[in-house]
């Protein structure tokens, strides 16, 4: 029920609405950032890092991050390719992190993966098609299943991709064009489905309450 009224609220609300009303001593508000952006960051971040847990992680410490610089934005229209440009350079330096430490085998990656993917038994045909999605996304090369899940899935524009990920217009496209023509030509219709690195209302409330903890927030 809070979610739904927190979802109705950003709505109507603009980033940059919601954002100067935070800055004006609305701090509360910043929930209604998180909730928005939640799903965009746990796929991005599930396409990259491929730990769940890691994922909510990084997703604290990134909205920690926006919040405490929020006043150096300049331009607060283009709020949601700031969060996501900074999420993907956390999730990045987090798999560097990983794969400077430890190793792990492509078979165990996506077994957890699998396990942690809560979906529900009336949608287990969902299910099949947004597992086996899952498998083809992660078959393909790092910097083409981004692109794919910036643009395909998370529906952001070619400028907002080129300045989330730093790379050219032209190469934006040729990778977007590229990672499709590797997935299996019979999947392409499932890739909005809502299964895919599913975010869970369960694990929404949970980034808020450690996020507004963290920055020591009461929510009202």
């Amino acid at each position: 029920m809070l979610q739904s009224i927190s979802e109705n609220i950003s709505r109507q609300l603009s980033d940059e609405e919601i954002v100067t009303r935070i800055l004006a001593g609305q701090k509360t508000l910043f929930e209604l950032i998180i909730r928005k952006y939640n799903s965009r960051l746990y796929r991005i971040g599930m396409s990259i890092v491929h730990d769940s847990m890691e994922v909510e992680d990084i997703m604290q410490t990134t909205y920690v991050k926006i919040y405490e610089n929020l006043a150096r934005l300049e331009n607060r229209s283009f709020f949601g390719t700031w969060l996501t440009k900074i999420f993907i350079n956390e999730s990045l330096l987090q798999l560097k992190r990983k794969q400077r430490i430890t190793s792990v085998s492509e078979i165990n990656t996506k077994t957890e993966i699998n396990n942690t993917m809560q979906i529900p038994v009336n949608a287990i045909i969902n299910k099949e098609l947004g597992k086996a999605l899952e498998d083809a996304l992660m078959q393909l090369p790092e910097k083409y299943r981004i692109v794919f899940v910036l643009r395909e899935m998370e529906d952001m524009n070619v400028a907002e991709t080129v300045t989330a990920l730093g790379i050219s217009a032209a190469n934006v496209k040729t990778r977007l064009n590229r990672s499709k023509s590797m997935l299996r030509e019979h999947l392409s219709s499932y890739y909005k489905n809502n299964q895919v690195f599913h975010f869970h209302l369960t694990r929404c409330d949970r980034i808020v309450d450690k996020v507004f903890d963290k920055l020591q927030l009461q929510r009202s």
